[in-house]
């Protein structure tokens, strides 16, 4: 079966290469098929790359597919399109060039928020962000500065490049929630247009459009509270700034989002399961994140064709998760209870967003996707003195090869 579909793949590709026309024969340049008659073709027929799946498809594997010498029947062009090297068909790829994306919760450059923006960045997707208002003039400080060139620096080398900062409270929906004491805030002050609606209207007027919409928004300020001993204005604080700013950000963004669109948030673990210290009503608003990320993806899915999903992210020492006074403890059991012992790295849940993202998560929508090392299967923590006695998997010393 292994051999056959791969012989298909083959031939399909031979035949992006053969001409659709006697008269518009094909050439190879550099060992690839030279596809200006296919898109001449198409261009003459109305079909254009955007609409036609075939054409797009047909683009991509021109970049990807080397070619060999045989005689065809239709014209003097002689191709084949051959796999690679290590046999396997080429083409795989994140590609977001031309799509536009907006990252609401970005204000330094060592968050999940920025991963995501990094990977998405390196997919080719134009980047937007909006940042907290009281924190926006450091944000745009530093990064006009440089101190954030390091960490800008792209798989290629490249600098990754924000097009726009916006400012951004997602707890206020309209300027008319905005209470008077926060209109006349200093931290406020020189700011406009800072509201969810505001936000989609400007970059509306900016851009006209968007095609990836994530929310990196979380807070509750009282956190470091037991939920038994959180107040009633704590715990919606938690859910306003933390699950419903999800859905006031898709409820405004949605009218500029163009069709086949992908939405992302962040989960964590605790919405499911009891993490000590994590309070205040951040359980409950992660609980609701994730619920909402269901029923969001039936309705923008039905009525929009836009895709809703979240990511369980493991724990980050960020400065976010810094202020709740434990996240080192809490990547100290992840480590030792883990499938996987290792560092989770931003730039792994930055490379899940993307694809999530991106044409190859096409049929995948309404989902909680686990990034954390695989801590979440398990069902009890194995660094116990409990189980001292109970063998484990170790990892296996494998010898170098010479």
């Amino acid at each position: 079966m292994a051999a056959a579909t791969a012989s298909g793949l083959q031939l399909a590709r031979a035949a992006l290469c053969s001409s659709p026309s006697a008269s518009a024969p094909i050439t190879v340049r550099s060992g690839v098929c030279n596809l200006a008659p296919i898109i001449s073709f198409a261009s003459s027929r109305g079909i254009h790359r955007q609409s036609s799946p075939f054409l797009h498809s047909t683009l991509q594997l021109s970049r990807t597919i080397k070619t060999e010498t045989v005689k065809l029947s239709r014209g003097p062009t002689e191709i084949r399109a051959v796999a690679n090297d290590n046999g396997a068909p080429s083409g795989l790829s994140i590609d977001l060039r031309g799509k536009r994306a907006f990252i609401a919760g970005i204000a330094d450059d060592n968050g999940y928020g920025w991963a995501i923006a990094k990977s998405l960045a390196a997919a080719g997707a134009e980047i937007l962000v909006g940042t907290w208002v009281p924190a926006l003039n450091i944000f745009e400080t530093s990064l006009k500065r440089g101190k954030f060139d390091e960490s800008r620096v792209l798989p290629n080398g490249s600098m990754m490049e924000i097009s726009k900062i916006y400012p951004l409270d997602a707890i206020y929906d309209t300027l008319e929630d905005v209470p008077e004491d926060v209109k006349t805030n200093k931290r406020y002050a020189g700011a406009s247009n800072w509201t969810v609606q505001e936000v989609a209207e400007s970059v509306k007027q900016d851009f006209g459009s968007i095609d990836i919409l994530v929310h990196s928004l979380a807070n509750g300020p009282e956190v470091g509270k037991p939920l038994l001993e959180t107040s009633r204005k704590g715990y919606l604080a938690a859910v306003s700034a933390s699950s419903y700013s999800f859905v006031s950000l898709l409820k405004h963004f949605i009218p500029i989002m163009n069709p086949g669109g992908s939405t992302i948030s962040l989960t964590y673990i605790a919405s499911e399961r009891i993490i000590p210290g994590y309070g205040g009503g951040m359980s409950s608003a992660k609980a609701a994140l994730e619920s909402d990320t269901r029923v969001l993806a039936f309705e923008a899915g039905r009525r929009y064709n836009i895709r809703v999903n979240t990511i369980s992210a493991g724990p980050l020492r960020s400065r976010a998760a810094r202020a709740i006074g434990f996240i080192d403890t809490i990547i100290e059991y992840s480590m030792a209870n883990a499938p996987l012992q290792k560092d989770l790295l931003a730039d792994e849940i930055g490379n899940a967003a993307a694809f999530l993202a991106s044409p190859l998560a096409s049929a995948i929508t309404g989902t909680v996707a686990y990034v954390d090392n695989g801590l979440h299967a398990m069902g009890v923590g194995v660094d116990s003195p409990a189980f001292s006695e109970l063998a484990m998997p170790q990892a296996e010393k494998r010898k170098t090869p010479a």
